[in-house]
C-alpha cells in the first residue's frame, strides 16, 4: 500500500515514552500502528476517495474481528486482539475510522464549531483510549478531550502549508477565512500575509482556550505515570503554542528545539509529582 505523506517522525508529541508502564506499552503500541495506518489511507494522495472508504471499511472490519488475509488490515486485527485482552471500548478506534473517513470526503469546515466536531473524532479518541486503558479518571473525560483537541490544532497550524499543497485540505474555519478577506492560494506561499496570520491568531485564542480547560488533567488521573506522561506532552504543547504565536508555519515547520524540549520534558515530570 502506498504511503501518506506523514509519518512519526513529523509528530511533535511522544507517544508510549518510558513514562508509560510495561504492562500498557505493548496495547499504547498497537494502538498507534492502527491509528497510524489507517491515517496513512486517509493522507494518501495517490487515492480516491472512494477507495480511502473501502480500506477504511477494511480496518472497520478488521476491528470487529472479521478474518482477512490481506496484510492492509494487520494492524486493525492487531487493535482488535489488544480491545479483547485489555477490556477497552472498541469506540474510540471507531471514532478514529470515522475521522478517517471524513478526512477521506471532507475538505474544508464552515466554522470553529465544524472544526472542534472534526477533532472531537480525530484526537480526542486517543486521550479517552489511553485512560480507559489505565483505569479511568476522576473527572471523566472533559479535560482529556481538550488537551486532544488542543494538540490537533497545533498540528494543524505546523502542517496548514502542506495540507493545502499536497491534499487540498483546510483546517481552518471558512467563515473566519471569510472574514479575514483571506484567500485560500495564500495557504501555498512561503510566507504569511496578514490576513492569514489573523486567521492563525483566531486559532491561536482558541488553542489558549482548550489548554486553559486541559491544564489540571494530569492530577486527575489514577494513573500516575500516565498523568506525569500527560503533564509532560501538555508542557510541549504550550511551548508549541507559544512558538506559532511567534513564527510562521509557512516559512519553516514549526518544531521544538532539542533543548525546549528536554525543558518541557522536566517541567513537566516535576509539575506531575508536585500535582
Amino acid at each position: 500500500m502506498a504511503q501518506s505523506i506523514k509519518n512519526a517522525n513529523n509528530e511533535n508529541f511522544p507517544v508510549g515514552s518510558w513514562l508509560i508502564s510495561n504492562a500498557n506499552r505493548y496495547h499504547v503500541s498497537c494502538f498507534y500502528e492502527f491509528a497510524r495506518a489507517a491515517d496513512d489511507i486517509a493522507d494518501n494522495p495517490e487515492l480516491t476517495s472512494d477507495k480511502k472508504i473501502k480500506l477504511l471499511n477494511g480496518f472497520e472490519d478488521a476491528l470487529l474481528g472479521k478474518k482477512s488475509m490481506d496484510p492492509a488490515f494487520l494492524q486493525g486485527s492487531k487493535m482488535a486482539e489488544s480491545l479483547r485482552q485489555t477490556g477497552v471500548n472498541i469506540k474510540h478506534c471507531n471514532d478514529l475510522i470515522l475521522a478517517f473517513k471524513q478526512d477521506a470526503l471532507k475538505s474544508r469546515y464552515d466554522n470553529w464549531s465544524d472544526l472542534i466536531a472534526y477533532c472531537n473524532l480525530s484526537a480526542a479518541p486517543v486521550g479517552r483510549y489511553l485512560i480507559e486503558l489505565h483505569g479511568g479518571s476522576k473527572n471523566g473525560y472533559w479535560a482529556s478531550d481538550s488537551l486532544c483537541v488542543a494538540l490537533q490544532l497545533i498540528n494543524h497550524l505546523q502542517d496548514c502549508g502542506e495540507d493545502y499543497k499536497n491534499m487540498d485540505r483546510v483546517y481552518l474555519p471558512m467563515d473566519w477565512v471569510q472574514e479575514a478577506n483571506l484567500d485560500l492560494n495564500e495557504l501555498g506561499d512561503n510566507k504569511s500575509s496578514p490576513a492569514l496570520r489573523k486567521v492563525f491568531n483566531w486559532m491561536l485564542l482558541g488553542i489558549d482556550e482548550q489548554l486553559r480547560d486541559a491544564k489540571n488533567l494530569s492530577s486527575s488521573l489514577y494513573s500516575r505515570r500516565l498523568g506525569l506522561e500527560v503533564s509532560v506532552i501538555y508542557q510541549i504543547a504550550c511551548s508549541l503554542r507559544n512558538q506559532l504565536k511567534t513564527n510562521d508555519p509557512l516559512s519553516k515547520r514549526i518544531k521544538l528545539p532539542r533543548t525546549q524540549k528536554i525543558i518541557s520534558f522536566i517541567r513537566g515530570v516535576a509539575a506531575g509529582l508536585i500535582s
